[in-house]
This record gives C-alpha cells, structure tokens and sequence, in this order.
C-alpha cells in the first residue's frame, strides 16, 4: 500500500506543502499546465533550491501581480465548479476549502457561504490549495499520515488585526489533531496548511511501519537557528499487511417519538446521501420509554449533509459526533463463472494472498432466482468458483 508521510518539522504551510510535493516528483510544468484550468490569472510558479541547517529543498514561489484580493467561499467555491480541473482535484480542492470556511465561520459567528477569506482568498494561496490537490491526485497514495504539528508561538498581523500564534482558524480547524510544543516565536502551522493535513490525512502520529522510498522537502520562508524550516513527505509502502486506516466521524442521536416507518425511511435517505453506515440500537430512555440509538458513519466531509437529514426526517433536536479510526482489511471484487450466471464475489487480502471470497448477496438471489436454483446452493458454487480464482492468483 502507498502511503506518503508528512513530517512537519516546522509546521505545514501551504507553500511548504507544494513545495515538497514538487520536490518529491510532481513535474512543476505538468503543475502550471493543470492550474491553467482554473479561471485564475495574475501569476506565476517558481521554484527555487534553498538550503535550511544544510538541508536542500524546493522553495515554491507564487509570484502574483494583483493586489491581495478578498474572496467569499461561494466565489471560490463556484470558481473550482466552473474550472476545467479533473472532478477528484475539484472536490478535495473543495473539502480544503470547506475546512477553512467551517473555521472561519465559527471564528467570526457567520454562515459558511458569507465566509470572506482575507489572505486565503489571495491568489497564491488558492494556487497553494489547488495546486496540493493536484499532486496528490498526482501521487495518488492510499494513505495519508502525518507528525504532530508544532504551532510556535506569539503574534502575528492579519487583516483582523493583531493576532495570537497559532491563530484562531488554526486552533478550530485542528480540533482533535496532536500537536507538539515549539518556542519558535513565528507561526509555523497556518490555516491553509492546517486544512490542507486535517482534509487529506487518515492519521497522525509516528512514521508507520513502511518500507521507504522517496522524500521530498518544502522549505520555509523563514531561516531559524533552532530547527530547519522544512516540511518532509516520505513516500513508501506500507508493511502492515495492508490494512487501511481511515479517520471517520460517527453521528449519533436518541429518539424515543419515531415511528418505525419513518426510522426505515430515514435509514434510507442516509444511505442514500453516502453514509458508510447505518444501524439502529435498542435503548432505554427516560420515562420509561423505549427508543432507538441512530447511529451514522460518514466521511468527514459528508458530516454536514448528514446531520441535515437527521434533522429533517428525525424527531430528534439534536446529534452528537466524535472521530473515530477505521482499520480495514484490503479486498478487491472479481467476477466468477457459476453455472447460475455470473457472480461477484469480494477477495480479502491476508499475508499478502487475496483469499476468503465472499459472494455478492444480491447478484447470487438474481442468479438464483433466474435459475430456479436454491439461494444457497449458488452462493456455494460462487464460493467453490472464487476459490479456484484465486488460487491461480
């Protein structure tokens, strides 16, 4: 399994993120060549070798000839629709976004879509988060981790004013994620580099078991005598058996005025929506009252759209929500030959072998049912079939 580790040093910073990217492999013409989908103008990429503490890295620069220029998420948001850029870069470039506006919002008591981005509205830092969702699409690891993030500390000057190290934004977009102290008076974690790790990483903690491959380095604006300002990306491959760990929000909430036709036919419109899961607990309320425990397991970018369903199709006045770690097994879906019809069936990986092949419900009751066959009798046939499969590997 690819897995790319970030290794923030000194922080993650949106340039610093595009310039270890690039560092790593990303071709910095293909890069320009992608960003002109945007309807974008005004700028430029340069990337520059520098050295930190003796370290060499590619310093990212954005050289732009507008003024700093104040953008609403719904401009930015409609700009990244209306652009000509691959579907999966628009919609991490958006959840980037999302992320930024969400923090913002709570920050400054508006509405997401009244959101102004002041320095992230700039010209260079939509092409920093545009241009690190392109790379990674590029990369296209399978799993994201990354260091705790150091902060730094003291004051900085944004268009709000005078503000503490690390800034607001910063604090709220990193709710739940590790970080690690630092004396270093500068702001090493930015917003946009905040959104950028707390979107596209699974996990954070100390480099994985993984065999290593490349390494590419950002370097930092700054030159500072108690640590390289560098940001690290290690790419390899994973030595965990493959299993995957992905960080998932659970939404939760209790009912005790529902009826079950409703309950069934919220389920559905979860589902519907892209929940991972849904499943309804028996529980004893107050009064006496027997209820449902609602659980939902979604994306975190899918919280929004979710709790929204809750709140429309439930009785409930409120959900409750906290992350969790998924670890999963890798698998893949193969077709089988049965002599009921085609059947797929689900192969687990273990100990590097795909083995356990699981046969799909549905597609076995449609064979079974345009054969006339018993159910378990063509769910045994595409087990015996999966295993020949996958014995020739």
């Amino acid at each position: 399994m690819k897995v790319l580790y970030f290794d923030c040093i000194c922080g993650i910073s949106g340039d610093m993120t595009l310039g270890a990217l690039v560092d790593l492999g990303v071709d910095l013409r293909w890069l320009e060549s992608e960003l002109g989908r945007l309807p974008l103008g005004g700028y430029g990429l340069r990337a520059e070798r520098q050295h930190r503490h003796g370290i060499g890295g590619t310093r990212l620069h954005v050289d732009i000839s507008e003024t700093r220029h104040h953008r609403t998420f719904a401009v930015i948001r409609e700009m990244i629709e209306g652009s000509a850029l691959a579907d999966d870069v628009k919609e991490l470039a958006l959840r980037i976004f999302r992320t930024l506006a969400e923090a913002e919002a709570r920050v400054h008591g508006v509405d997401v879509e009244e959101v102004h981005f002041h320095e992230v509205g700039a010209v260079d830092s939509i092409v920093d988060i545009v241009g690190a969702a392109l790379c990674l699409r590029r990369l296209a690891p399978e799993r994201v981790t990354a260091s705790p993030l150091p902060l730094g500390t003291g004051f900085i000057d944004a268009a709000h004013g005078r503000m503490p190290v690390p800034a607001p934004a910063s604090l709220e977009i990193l709710r739940g994620v590790p970080t690690a102290p630092s004396d270093i008076r500068f702001e090493l974690t930015t917003p946009t580099g905040a959104a950028i790790i707390k979107t596209v990483a699974d996990g954070f903690g100390p480099l994985p078991p993984m065999t290593i491959g490349k390494s590419g380095y950002g370097v930092g604006s700054r030159d500072f005598a108690e640590a390289p300002n560098v940001l690290r990306v290690i790419e390899g491959e994973l030595r965990d058996g493959g299993r995957r760990t992905e960080r998932l929000t659970v939404i939760e909430t209790n009912v005790d005025d529902m009826s079950p036709e409703a309950a069934g036919y919220l389920m559905e419109r979860l589902l519907s929506a892209g929940a991972l899961d849904v499943f309804f607990t028996a529980v004893q309320m107050k009064k006496n009252r027997p209820g449902l425990l609602v659980t939902v397991l979604a994306e975190e970018h899918g919280v929004r759209e979710l709790t929204e369903i809750i709140f429309s199709e439930s009785t409930t006045l409120g959900v409750r929500t906290r992350t969790v770690e998924r670890i999963s097994l890798p698998r893949k879906t193969v077709k089988v030959e049965t002599p009921y019809g085609t059947v797929r069936v689900k192969a687990v990986e273990r100990d590097g072998r795909f083995v356990d092949g699981r046969p799909e419900f549905e597609d076995c009751r449609a064979a079974a049912a345009a054969a006339g066959a018993p159910l378990v009798v063509v769910m045994d046939a595409a087990r015996e079939a999966a295993r020949r499969e996958l014995a020739r590997g």
